[in-house]
């Protein structure tokens, strides 16, 4: 029963933090410009966790209602089963990616991490050499995969 409560509690959290969220821009906060193509992916990023984490619980609870109808194997049963440990799998995958983007965002300066955490806040944009270079790397990059894309419009 506990993991039914849980389940229900952490859909309804998920959905309202998505509902909130979605309000406001990604990468709010930014004191640098962000590549258009890099808030589209951050977008397509934070679009997968939240789809993960609705699917985690959605696939828990018709888990436990299979099992509670007393179908304990079968299509049904190995569906949910199959598509709960995917959803668990990539939901750590992309909250690993999550947590590397956002303390790479802070090694450059960008200003988006101060926005999500209280504390190592961000005076600026980097001067470090290697974090001015990572961020040509990525600006040239997106320019590059910009450019590609605009060619396959043609």
């Amino acid at each position: 029963m506990f993991e039914i409560v849980f389940a229900s509690v952490f859909l309804l959290l998920v959905i309202v933090r998505y509902g909130y969220m979605r309000r406001f821009e990604t990468f709010q906060g930014a004191v640098v410009p962000v590549h258009r193509y890099h808030k589209r992916f951050a977008r397509f990023m934070h679009v997968a966790m939240y789809v993960c984490l609705v699917l985690l619980p959605l696939t828990g609870l018709a888990i436990a209602a299979l099992y509670t109808r007393g179908i304990e194997t079968g299509l049904a049963m190995d569906a949910a089963i199959g598509l709960h440990g995917v959803s668990a799998d990539l939901s750590y995958a992309l909250i690993a990616a999550h947590v590397v983007a956002a303390l790479y965002s802070r090694l450059k300066g960008e200003g988006v991490w101060t926005s999500m955490v209280p504390v190592w806040t961000e005076t600026g944009p980097s001067t470090h050499p290697y974090a001015v270079k990572a961020a040509d790397l990525e600006h040239h990059a997106l320019q590059r995969l910009e450019a590609f894309v605009a060619s396959k419009k043609r």
